[in-house]
């Protein structure tokens, strides 16, 4: 996959930054090489790859709201890579974003980000494709997905003028299958269950952190219901 050519051409655009960073994409030729690369992730059949095997970067964001399109923005990126159920410890991403708005202040108390940090940090654009060199290709993970989705898909759209194509999978994907019947979704729930230990709750890298830690143990016993890859997993997630 061209992705180093893809980095030396986005290192060389020139843009006018704005509060969305190089997500000003203006030519044509810039935003065609941004679905380019869109293009070249999907080339793998990922729904075919062993779990075993899959390359998957475990995903959270922190925003301020629950709805991109009322005007919430995201105000952190956290990120850690994986292979299979092992954690690589050291393959990490983490990024505050920049914000031009006044943070609520519960949002604040919640994730101890404050507004004199992300006025400090760096822009939107800049940081989501920052992400995208760190992930590649890899398959996305995150708790509670359609939030991820949701403000990636808003914010490509809006900044990249084009479709966020990265698959993310829910790990509620895997523990249902693993454990139907426990009535639990939280991610502290979950990793109370799983002898997880809560730590720097709301953070976004640790939280991504916590949920590769249940990713893992639930690739495990996903496996011994006969799950072998993400094919498996969705088929039998769509008979629950």
């Amino acid at each position: 996959m061209a992705f180093e050519p893809f980095m030396q051409i986005l290192r060389g655009i020139q843009g006018k930054r704005t509060n969305v960073g190089i997500g000003d994409v203006q030519s044509t030729q810039q935003m065609a090489f941004l679905r380019n690369l869109q293009k070249e992730m999907k080339k793998e059949d990922t729904l075919k790859i062993p779990l075993d095997e899959l390359d998957v970067v475990v995903l959270d964001i922190e925003t301020t709201g629950f709805s991109p399109v009322q005007g919430h923005d995201i105000i952190s990126i956290g990120a850690i890579k994986m292979v299979g159920s092992t954690i690589q410890e050291d393959e990490i991403f983490y990024s505050l974003i920049y914000s031009e708005k006044e943070i609520p202040s519960n949002i604040v108390a919640l994730t101890g980000i404050t507004n004199e940090q992300l006025k400090e940090a760096r822009l939107v654009g800049d940081v989501i494709m920052e992400f995208l060199q760190f992930a590649k290709d890899s398959t996305l993970v995150a708790h509670h997905a359609n939030h991820e989705r949701s403000f990636m898909q808003y914010a490509s759209t809006k900044i990249f003028r084009t479709l966020f194509k990265h698959r993310i999978v829910d790990t509620s994907f895997l523990y249902k299958i693993a454990e139907p019947n426990i009535q639990l979704s939280s991610l502290e729930d979950l990793c109370e269950h799983n002898g997880v230990p809560i730590v720097g709750r709301h953070h976004a890298l640790e939280d991504a952190k916590m949920t590769a830690k249940l990713w893992s143990i639930y690739v495990e016993k996903v496996k011994r219901h006969g799950c072998e890859t993400l094919e498996d997993v969705y088929n039998q997630f769509a008979r629950i």
